[in-house]
């Protein structure tokens, strides 16, 4: 079972885009990776903001979305 950072890179490099780049922080210690990783679940709120309500997806996101797993 992958947890945390491991989990979370692993999500990373099934993505299109740049996000494959974050694939460069396997090399780094997992004790170390998931340091950081707690660290930015404490504080995401206070840095990304939240909202109070769910967005209702547009029929062009919803269209991205995976039906019936």
């Amino acid at each position: 079972m992958r947890t945390k950072s491991t989990a979370a890179l692993r999500i990373a490099a099934g993505l299109s885009g740049g996000w494959k780049f974050f694939n460069v922080f396997k090399i780094i210690p997992t004790f170390i990776r998931n340091a950081v990783y707690n660290l930015i679940a404490r504080n995401r709120y206070k840095w990304f903001g939240q909202k109070n309500e769910c967005r209702i997806p547009t029929p062009e996101l919803k269209a991205k979305f995976v039906e019936n797993l």
